[in-house]
């Protein structure tokens, strides 16, 4: 491979996941509108955006070019898509506004704490609670995005079979508020230990 290629590839997982943050605009766009197809092209959009932050960490650690920018926008780019989503689409009452209030103040709180810990050295290894709170935060927003009766069964629509994303959505929403609460609880005390030694 020659030296350009690897120079290429080298900021790969930097602008994936700037690509990630890039969506965001567009997607907050498209959700202006209740429509069912607008809430399908965003559910598209948002989806593309979930896999690059999948994609970018992967190829970051397999590459073995974990940078300092990609430390500082990965997280940032995350926290852009998911709460944009959920905010455009609590005036279509599509999801509870404290849920969102609280998965919003949680990664405020946690975001200082980290920015804290940096500055003193302090290192606070993360948690599975993080990763599964964000796992059942992208299938909870699928789901509300897409939000209206969808009649299909493996593939094939049926007027037999029907699925009302909205309730997928919330019901996943309402495991990821949790999770979110108790990893936001976890990093606390966690920090706090590390703290006080």
């Amino acid at each position: 491979m020659d030296i350009n290629k690897k120079s290429a590839l080298r900021h790969l997982p930097n602008f994936l996941t700037l690509s990630r943050i890039l969506v965001v605009p567009p997607m907050v766009i498209i959700l202006t509108s209740p429509s069912k197809s607008a809430g399908f092209l965003a559910t598209v959009l948002f989806a593309i955006a979930s896999f690059t932050d999948w994609l970018d960490g992967y190829l970051a650690r397999r590459m073995g070019i974990i940078t300092v920018l990609g430390k500082f926008l990965d997280p940032i780019a995350d926290k852009l898509l998911v709460m944009a989503a959920l905010i455009m689409i609590i005036p279509f009452d599509r999801v509870p506004a404290w849920m969102v209030l609280v998965i919003l103040s949680r990664e405020i709180i946690i975001t200082g704490l980290r920015g804290i810990a940096s500055t003193e050295g302090i290192v606070i290894a993360a948690s599975n609670l993080g990763k599964y709170k964000t796992i059942f935060q992208i299938v909870a927003i699928l789901g509300l995005l897409l939000h209206y009766d969808y009649h299909w069964l493996f593939g094939i629509q049926s007027s037999y079979f029907y699925v009302n994303m909205h309730n997928v959505g919330i019901f996943y929403l309402w495991i990821a508020t949790i999770i979110t609460v108790w990893s936001g609880i976890d990093y606390l005390v966690r920090f706090f230990k590390v703290l006080a030694k």
